[in-house]
């Protein structure tokens, strides 16, 4: 079944060609539109100081990640973590950006955006004029998000998983009723269900049973189905 990474970022701002830079990454692996359970997530140092707008949004303090590895660092985890699968994004344009300048600041090359699926434009695609955040998304799906007090880049991967899943249909994946993409869309549903083939059966009664019937229906008095009009 196809492999996909879903991605969230948390950065110090909008725009890496200023300066900015990313403060967290959260990736949860998904196989068959269902989570594995396999996940990346790292906090960052991003080398400068975080402006009060963006801890605002992911609380983020300078002083909680002035500890924290950079990216340098974890790279290669991160690398290793995707390899060559497609990564969903809620608006994939802004963390492709920050993710390539970071790539390309220690020499790797940019990540293709080919590879990103952005769920922004699957969302307003299916839900003309509708908003397509993630916080309306998640209420469009009924999808928890009582533990969403600000932004955070694991939580919002894992909450971008299950609207992407809703996105592609929901759990029930297929209405095929061919028995082979029946089986392979219960398998996908994380519910292996082999099918049971039984040999037909004559439900015809026996004369014994007739006999007994009429016996039945003779101690009766006035059925309602002899009655005429």
């Amino acid at each position: 079944m196809k492999r996909e990474v879903v991605l969230d970022t948390e950065t110090t701002g909008f725009d890496p060609a200023s300066g900015h830079r990313i403060v967290e990454i959260g990736c949860v692996e998904v196989v068959g539109g269902l989570r594995t359970g396999a996940v990346f997530h790292c906090y960052l140092n991003p080398e400068r100081e975080v402006p009060d707008e963006a801890f605002r949004v992911h609380g983020l303090s300078t002083t909680f990640l002035k500890d924290k590895p950079i990216f340098s660092e974890k790279v290669d985890a991160f690398l290793e973590f995707i390899a060559d699968s497609p990564l969903v994004i809620h608006n994939a344009a802004f963390d492709m950006r920050f993710i390539n300048a970071e790539l390309q600041n220690l020499g790797f090359s940019a990540l293709p955006m080919e590879r990103a699926i952005d769920t922004v434009l699957i969302a307003r695609k299916k839900f003309l004029g509708s908003p397509a955040s993630l916080d309306a998304l998640c209420k469009r799906f009924d999808i928890d998000l009582s533990s969403r007090t600000k932004h955070g880049a694991l939580l919002d991967a894992e909450l971008l998983s299950d609207v992407y899943l809703e996105l592609l249909g929901g759990r029930q994946v297929t209405f095929h009723l061919d028995a082979g993409k029946q089986e392979a869309a219960n398998s996908v549903a994380g519910m292996h269900m082999p099918k049971e083939v039984l040999e037909p059966r004559d439900f015809s009664p026996t004369p014994e049973e007739l006999e007994a019937h009429a016996q039945t229906l003779s101690k009766l008095k006035k059925p309602l189905w002899q009655e005429t009009a």
